[in-house]
């Protein structure tokens, strides 16, 4: 019995190694903190997903203080994958280090020999702060840590513990030259969570740059101070106008945790927290406030070209063409690709001189751009459809383009090939009696196939010989109905020039439609999966419905203006409640982990409802 037992067991191994495949794609990979303070103890790990190792060999750390290590450290992890059983063994090989001065360093690779094959790790950079200057004498390099220790344990948060603040890539620039605008944020208090207003950037076109969702903090030395930093929004923008321009001051509504001294601690029975240690948490409300800036736009140079047509940037131009021989009536089409950085949206299509032969259509663009810190960077695709209606030997001359280079500040100007274009005789003599196809929103075309039309049959009306339509009733109608009819267009047009003027009244009697199209919108990115496009939209819809409605500055929009606001209106509480606590839950589910698609149907329901409810109970 016990050696049928044996058997059993050596077959059930026998048959789980059979389906065991080891893993044979070997990776050696360093870790390591990108960003420490001077004195700091920090840990480097090498790891190794091999079974078969020796000869591992650590690189110099001539940079740092080797404290301890190498502390060798194995294991093995097994995965069923469809049906397929992989064993994967790694093996770490830690070491601690301290950061003993201030710069950016790097440590080499590392190497180990897997098996029959050696491998080299990657290279890890380590950019080392000094300490807080307000700390120096404790020596530690743990200064920023400790006074965000004291700000989120009761104190008071300064505007030194946690600030926004908002940068330019150049505040001297050229009319249309991109600049990048960004708003970072500094802190050295438990943040967890900080609304977005919408920036109002008069005479700026402006484009938003796409930030990561998983927003994570990293470590600045910032006027003597280290702090956890995260860049919150980002601006590429592009001065429409020459003279002094402001970005206007932003507010930021931020929460902030704080662990707060119980000095009775049975008032909250069910934090364990607050009954063992006497302390609870707490939430405290600031408001961030960035400083208004100016940018000075200059006026491009004179001396423009005759092809200039407002291109800034860096740029160059091809051509190509679809054939150079054709019959009469039928399509060419010329393409012309404008390549480079700058303000390529804004660029107007090139002008082409067909022959004036050549039916010529609207061009059709196609942009295909990302958006860099110097702008819009990529291809603007121009495609021109020309229809010869005679045969003969044409040419479609070269094209110009003109630009302002931003790097020499001169103009320049590139050009296409020229091409000759060889039309023959078409069917039907080459003459224009063909129909030609629709393209670019223009109606198909049609000639009649005869010049002679049918008689007209029927009754014919004729007046007596002598007799006019000059002094009768009907004359002076023709006189006086169109005046009157002038008259009161004239008084129409006025009333609503005088309305239009007021430009307050205008945004609060389209504040619900601006509303209402922005939630269209809305339901429209819900419905596709775009989370993050979707959260914007409604808050945009939000904001946006309360800035017209209630006539309150973007720089002055915030939570407590719109309830303050609200209330002289004479709005109930409860549907104020109900607004705030919409942002809230908006906010909330826009930044958090994972939104599922039951949250969205809430929050839209909930936007949709509380606008209702706002522009039924507004007086105006």
């Amino acid at each position: 019995m016990r050696d049928d037992m044996k058997k059993i067991l050596l077959l059930i191994v026998f048959s789980i190694s059979g389906v065991l495949a080891w893993a044979d794609n070997v990776r050696f990979t360093a870790e390591g903190p990108e960003v420490v303070v001077k004195g700091q103890q920090f840990q480097v790990a090498y790891t190794v997903n091999s079974q078969k190792v020796k000869e591992f060999r650590a690189p110099e750390f001539s940079d740092f203080e080797e404290l301890y290590g190498p502390s060798r450290s194995t294991s093995m992890n097994m995965n069923s994958i469809n049906g397929k059983m992989t064993t994967t063994h790694t093996t770490t090989w830690t070491y601690m280090l301290q950061a003993s001065k201030e710069g950016t360093f790097t440590i080499p690779a590392a190497t180990v020999k897997a098996g029959d094959e050696q491998y080299a790790s990657n290279v890890l950079t380590i950019k080392v702060l000094p300490p807080d200057q307000d700390s120096s004498s404790q020596g530690s390099g743990q200064g920023g840590r400790q006074s965000a220790s004291r700000a989120s344990s009761g104190g008071k948060i300064t505007d030194s513990d946690l600030f926004m603040n908002v940068t330019a890539s150049k505040t001297t620039l050229y009319e249309q030259e991109a600049l990048l605008l960004t708003y970072k944020v500094y802190t050295l208090v438990n943040l967890v969570a900080l609304d977005n207003p919408m920036p109002d950037f008069q005479g700026f076109h402006s484009q938003e740059v796409e930030l990561p969702q998983r927003k994570t903090f990293s470590m600045e030395h910032y006027k003597g101070r280290n702090y956890n930093t995260l860049t919150w929004r980002q601006y590429v923008l592009f001065p429409q106008k020459s003279g002094e321009l402001e970005i206007p001051s932003m507010s930021f509504d931020s929460t902030i945790e704080q662990m707060v001294e119980n000095q009775n601690p049975f008032d909250d029975p069910f934090g364990l927290d607050a009954f063992f240690n006497g302390s609870r948490t707490v939430q405290v409300k600031k408001t961030l406030v960035t400083p208004a800036m100016k940018i000075h736009v200059k006026d491009l140079p004179s001396g423009k070209p005759a092809s200039f047509s407002g291109a800034v940037g860096d740029f160059s131009i091809s051509s190509s063409i679809n054939t150079q021989r054709l019959k009469a009536n039928e399509a060419l089409t010329l393409k012309l690709v404008i390549s480079g950085v700058g303000n390529m949206k804004l660029i107007n299509a090139p002008d082409v001189q067909f022959p004036a032969d050549f039916d010529a259509y609207d061009p059709k663009t196609d942009n295909q751009l990302q958006l860099t810190n110097a702008g819009q960077s990529g291809n603007k695709t121009v495609e021109y459809l020309a229809i010869p209606r005679h045969p003969g030997d044409f040419t479609i001359p070269s094209v110009e383009f003109s630009y302002f280079d931003t790097k020499t500040n001169q103009y320049r100007t590139v050009a296409t090939e020229a091409y000759n274009i060889h039309v023959e005789k078409g069917e039907g003599g080459g003459n224009a009696d063909a129909a030609i196809a629709n393209f670019t929103n223009k109606e198909d075309l049609k000639l009649l196939g005869s010049d002679v039309r049918y008689i007209k049959v029927g009754e014919v009306n004729l007046q007596p010989k002598g007799v006019f339509l000059y002094g009768t009733l009907g004359y002076w109608l023709w006189y006086v109905i169109p005046s009157v009819l002038l008259a009161i267009v004239l008084a129409l047009y006025r009333k609503q020039a005088l309305e239009n003027a007021n430009i307050t009244k205008v945004k609060t009697k389209k504040a619900n439609k601006v509303a209402t199209r922005r939630m269209k919108n809305a339901g429209k990115l819900m419905r596709s999966g775009n989370n993050a496009a979707f959260y914007d939209e409604v808050l945009k819809a939000l904001w946006g419905y309360m800035g017209d409605k209630l006539s309150i500055p973007v720089s002055k929009l915030s939570k407590d203006n719109i309830a303050e606001k609200l209330v002289a209106r004479n709005v109930n509480d409860a549907l104020i409640r109900e607004f705030i606590g919409t942002l809230n839950e908006c906010e909330f589910a826009r930044y958090a982990p994972s939104s599922q698609s039951e949250a969205m149907d809430k929050v839209y329901t909930s936007a949709v409802d509380v606008i209702g409810n706002l522009e039924n109970s507004i007086k105006r």
